[in-house]
């Protein structure tokens, strides 16, 4: 990594941002969207590289047994994320919060993209070996309920089997969590300091 002096007062390495966004409608305009175009503003303003991924726009079927999980056919639809994956330092996932966790196209994106051989391999008798250690993860996630009331009511735990059994698990660390609630009530003045608070983190690459 490449250090970039005084950005924004401070001097951060230069990464590799891989930032996935995981809301399933293709049609975009929605907050997660602009949520992430505020983050690669600020990484790329910084120096940092940024690759992106949009899930909606990929096409690749569903996980229906153990041999397929593991036979390690990727679809070809998604060797271009399997690629940036490997090459980032960072890896930044957007979502709307759906039934408690993320929607089920993220999810199926993820049991495509997170198999043996890429993120882990598996050991029969000792514990797999994570393959994607060395990187970091941050979770961005936008919910109808009040954060607050999702961290210390539901304990975020669908977001924390996401960080713990996923990204964790393949390595990743440490993975942080962005949380932004009550979306559709909040003001103009409200979604504006939150894209500040994404293009800010952006810039420290984290």
């Amino acid at each position: 990594m490449k250090l970039t002096p005084n950005v924004g007062g401070f001097t951060v390495a230069r990464r590799s941002i891989l930032i996935i966004q995981g809301h399933p409608d293709a049609a975009g305009g929605h907050l997660c969207h602009s949520l992430a175009d505020a983050y690669a503003a600020g990484a790329e303003s910084a120096g940092h590289r940024v690759l992106r991924v949009d899930v909606a726009h990929l096409d690749f079927p569903l996980l229906r047994s153990q041999a397929a999980f593991e036979s390690g056919t990727m679809p070809e639809s998604l060797r271009g994320a399997r690629d940036a994956l490997i090459a980032s330092d960072h890896v930044v996932m957007l979502f709307p919060l759906w039934l408690g966790t993320l929607p089920g196209l993220l999810k199926g994106f993820l049991e495509q993209l997170m198999r043996p051989g890429l993120a882990f391999l598996p050991g029969r008798e000792t514990f797999p070996r994570a393959l994607l250690t060395g990187r970091s993860a941050r979770l961005v996630v936008t919910m109808g309920m009040p954060a607050w009331a999702y961290r210390c009511f539901y304990f975020a735990h669908g977001v924390r089997c996401i960080d713990r059994g996923i990204l964790g698990f393949a390595g990743m660390s440490p993975v942080r969590h962005t949380y932004f609630g009550r979306v559709d009530a909040a003001p103009l003045e409200q979604r504006q300091r939150w894209l500040v608070q994404m293009r800010r983190l952006g810039e420290q690459g984290i």
